[in-house]
């Protein structure tokens, strides 16, 4: 561990300022560069993960291959460095505080009287030691949650003063921070990144440098203020305006030098990073695409206040934007809250001219993950009418069962047909608990006790499924996927014949348990009719699209209003 290098990546004057994506872009430009990086997102929560938290109030969990529920800087990592997180990469307050309590009550301390500091801080240190040893790095960046002065992640910062002053030759710091341009001002104000570090330097941490996040580059004049009141040279500064995508940022980092002096400081050799995989994907991006098609999105967790917001299907707009750069296509997502698609008392007619009338004759339509009953008629309705319209659709874990439940409502007749999770008195359980999740409940066991991470599915040929994943080689040659999970209902098998009687395939089964993974109608039937109880949003990447949004989206192309 002597040699190993450390980047701390903190946050100035306002939250969701571009710390993970900036993160992140140093991780990638490293790596490119020939060394062997992971990123650590320490966050303020007392949570032990993100699994329990309202996507509204964080956003969406991004679901790792181990299952870790974490927090949506774990995806952009993963995106950007082409690699799975793990639980290694992910840490929260509560996680900390637990551990150290836990140790204080098998005595591991020794009577001693256990402390915010020495032992809040060494555990966060270990944490960082321990994920570097188990992913072989050569530098390790940790990014810190919140911003500078905040109370909630004092203890991460004073981690990070106490490692600076352990090694001084091994760590750097990188400060985001925001520099706003007032409207009635016209010009960009540099006094509350000022501020910002100032902050910062009472905690006794002097950043070697600012990502200056703005709407448009930074001028000479701001630069040499940052340096003056900052106490740093104006080659630190380093510029981040407003851009077209995210993923332009590390050929915009690269062309200011910020990897190379990173390099330099840490005393590291410097090697140009291979960016030509990189460039490639920008040009994809850029290219014009000849034709534009309409998604509706139907979900449930739109709403934050009297604002609409798209972090809470982050992944899944992510897994959208890498299919379409591959698939050639522009795509127009139109949101609807599928609270605002139930009619109570009206005739199916009456309810279908209705959705009709508020979802309109979209290219596709999909309908994502979601919990509870709050919403759930609405996304039952939005399946039947995607599959009576013949509009290409795609369900997502709860978009899957639901399409299960309109299709038992209202190809087989079963009136009533619902989860369990919706109705627990259905008399037609099409969606159920399995009985070990059903265990789990009735001790309240919420928290990462799901279905959860990578699950293998054997994938029957001669299927839509089996046809997807072929073309893009993501299946094996006895038939086996992976696809990473997020639930505890489960398609109830007592109904497996019906359905495949009035014509819906169960084209994909879990290896353990044989659980339903994928169901589909044909395509004599319909164009694009598919539901997968997995997640293939959360293993997109942009290098690297996944098979069912690309295969979802060339539907949606060829689809005719």
């Amino acid at each position: 561990m002597q040699n190993l290098k450390y980047i701390f990546v903190s946050g100035g004057v306002i939250s969701g300022i571009g710390k993970g994506v900036t993160t992140a872009s140093i991780a990638l430009l490293l790596k490119k560069s020939g060394y062997s990086v992971t990123p650590l997102k320490f966050e303020n929560y007392l949570n032990i993960d993100a699994g329990t938290i309202n996507p509204i109030e964080h956003g969406d969990p991004f679901l790792c291959e181990d299952g870790t529920e974490a927090d949506m800087d774990m995806g952009t990592y993963e995106k950007f460095l082409n690699q799975n997180m793990t639980r290694d990469n992910f840490v929260t307050m509560g996680q900390i505080y637990q551990t150290v309590i836990d140790r204080e009550r098998r005595f591991e301390y020794k009577g001693e009287d256990v402390e915010a500091i020495p032992h809040i801080t060494d555990e966060i240190i270990d944490r960082i030691h321990n994920a570097a040893k188990k992913k072989n790095a050569d530098i390790v960046i940790i990014e810190l949650g919140g911003t500078a002065g905040e109370y909630q992640n004092i203890f991460y910062y004073e981690a990070a003063r106490i490692l600076t002053l352990r090694k001084p030759k091994d760590v750097i710091h990188v400060h985001v921070s925001y520099v706003p341009t007032p409207g009635h001002l016209g010009e960009p104000k540099t006094k509350p990144t000022q501020l910002s570090v100032r902050a910062l330097n009472s905690m006794g941490i002097q950043p070697n440098f600012i990502v200056a996040r703005s709407e448009k580059n930074l001028d000479k004049r701001r630069k040499d203020r940052f340096a003056l009141f900052c106490n740093m040279h104006p080659d630190e500064i380093i510029s981040n305006p407003d851009l077209s995508n995210i993923y332009e940022i590390p050929l915009l980092l690269h062309k200011q030098n910020f990897d190379k002096m990173i390099l330099e400081k840490l005393s590291l050799p410097v090697h140009e990073p291979d960016l030509k995989e990189w460039s490639d994907l920008i040009a994809r991006i850029n290219k014009k695409k000849e034709k534009t098609v309409e998604i509706v999105i139907a979900g449930k967790y739109f709403g934050t206040g009297d604002y609409q917001l798209k972090d809470s299907y982050a992944a899944l707009f992510d897994a959208i934007d890498h299919a379409k750069w591959e698939v050639g296509v522009e795509v127009k997502t139109k949101w609807i809250n599928t609270e605002d698609l139930e009619f109570e008392g009206e005739t199916p007619e009456e309810i279908q001219k209705k959705i009709e009338g508020i979802i309109g004759k979209p290219d596709g339509i999909i309908v994502p993950i979601g919990w509870g009953e709050r919403g759930a008629e609405g996304m039952i309705a939005t399946a039947n009418y995607a599959r009576a319209e013949k509009i290409p659709y795609l369900g997502l874990c709860y978009g899957m069962q639901l399409a299960c439940v309109a299709f038992a409502r209202n190809v087989i007749g079963l009136e009533g047909a619902n989860s369990v999770e919706i109705d627990p008195e259905t008399k037609y359980p099409i969606i159920h608990m399995i009985p070990s999740q059903k265990e789990l409940m009735e001790r309240r066991a919420y928290g990462g006790t799901m279905r959860l991470g990578a699950w293998d599915a054997k994938v029957e040929e001669k299927t839509m499924a089996y046809d997807i994943y072929s073309k893009y080689n993501e299946i094996s040659e006895k038939g086996i996927t992976s696809e990473r999970h997020r639930h505890r209902y489960e398609f109830n098998d007592e109904y497996t014949k019906e359905f495949e009687k009035h014509g819906m395939i169960i084209s994909a089964r879990s290896v353990v348990e044989h659980l339903a993974e994928i169901v589909e109608l044909p395509r004599d039937v319909h164009p694009f009719y598919l539901g997968t109880q997995g997640h293939p949003e959360y293993k997109s990447r942009p290098i690297k699209p996944h098979p069912i949004f690309m295969a979802f989206l060339e539907a949606t192309k060829n689809h005719e209003s």
